[in-house]
């Protein structure tokens, strides 16, 4: 019995002289066989437009496959138009239905990584939830999204919902009176996200958009750092009412705060700054409380706020708790210590200059 394999190593010895001679195997031009006991059928598809060489390489096909059956096997080489191929899919649209309850929408951003941006809006959510606002944070921190283990978040299974025949919704998860989604939620554990910039946007956007996000006073939405294509995607798509901006006392990091403020306030984004949080602005070792060294340098992001008249919503202290309360999973913002009560001194600043 002929098979398939046979047929195709037979097709394979047939060159296409005006491809470079390739052969129609390898050019793709073989889309069907029909094998029986008595019969070989081969269907041959060319492009739309005219192949002057069809007939010479369907001649050539049959010729092929006649000269290797054997006898008294009949052969019939079949020549078709091929399909052209469905177009692109759309890109995903998103509309603004899943944040029409939603009152304020606040980019949590940062000239540059590593000043605890993070930290900050998880503390944040948590201390204004704990002041009775209803809040949610949308993690659109793509290539670090660490909301998940500072929340202890980690491993669940992020449900969907319908909302139209075509478009799923996903539902944040609810913990410490805070609706939280990030990347990690929706993504294996400890992958690497390999995206360029407009799969990333994409991402982001169905993050903050495609989400059920429900009845809230606060959407805190904590962004990559910088200030690259995918802030601008991101603001221009998602109709944030405001930003904060986080920095340390550290030259180099004011030195990034004014690029992140000059983004907010170009004029093609025309956003308010609600303020600036200076974070890790001294150290307090927890046997002496009273104590304060100023490691990165002292108030620093009071002056820089000062320079860009825009309020300082508050300064954090760099103490042990703060990060031992992220990795277990349970926001200092829960506790009653002094950094507790700062960042929900920090809440209520935020919340009257909004």
């Amino acid at each position: 019995m002929i098979r398939k394999s046979d047929v195709l190593g037979w097709l394979s010895s047939v060159q296409h002289p005006g491809q470079g001679d390739k052969s129609i195997v390898s050019l793709g031009l073989v889309q069907d066989i029909e094998i029986t006991e008595n019969s070989v059928k081969v269907v041959l598809a060319f492009p739309k437009k005219p192949d002057p060489l069809k007939q010479y390489l369907v001649g050539a096909a049959r010729a092929a496959v006649y000269r290797n059956a054997p006898g008294g096997v009949e052969v019939e080489v079949e020549s078709i138009v091929k399909e052209p191929a469905s177009s692109a899919p759309k890109p995903l649209e998103f509309n603004l239905e899943q944040l029409r309850n939603v009152a304020h929408i606040i980019g949590i951003a940062s000239g540059k990584g590593g000043v605890g941006k993070s930290t900050v809006a998880v503390n944040l959510a948590v201390a204004l939830a704990r002041l009775g606002y209803k809040v949610g944070l949308a993690d659109a921190d793509v290539y670090g999204p660490s909301i998940p283990t500072m929340t202890g978040t980690e491993g669940i299974d992020i449900q969907m919902i319908g909302a139209t025949d075509d478009q799923n919704l996903f539902v944040p998860v609810e913990k410490y009176g805070v609706k939280w989604l990030s990347v990690g939620h929706v993504t294996p554990p400890g992958q690497a996200l390999i995206w360029r910039g407009p799969m990333a946007s994409t991402a982001l956007k169905q993050i903050v958009l495609q989400t059920d996000w429900g009845v809230l006073d606060y959407l805190l939405i904590d962004m990559p750092p910088g200030t690259g294509d995918i802030h601008i995607s991101l603001i221009g798509d998602v109709p944030m009412t405001g930003a904060v901006i986080v920095t340390t006392p550290q030259e180099v990091a004011l030195a990034d705060v004014l690029r992140g403020v000059n983004m907010f306030r170009n004029p093609q984004v025309n956003k308010p700054i609600y303020g600036l949080i200076e974070n890790m602005s001294w150290f307090t070792p927890a046997e002496h409380p009273e104590e304060k060294y100023y490691l990165f340098g002292k108030d620093g992001g009071a002056s820089m706020a000062k320079k860009l008249d825009i309020p300082l919503l508050g300064q954090i202290p760099l103490v042990q708790s703060i990060r031992e309360s992220g990795d277990d999973g349970e926001p200092a913002a829960l506790g009653s210590r002094p950094d507790s009560m700062a960042f929900l001194d920090l809440a209520r600043k935020l919340a009257e200059s909004v």
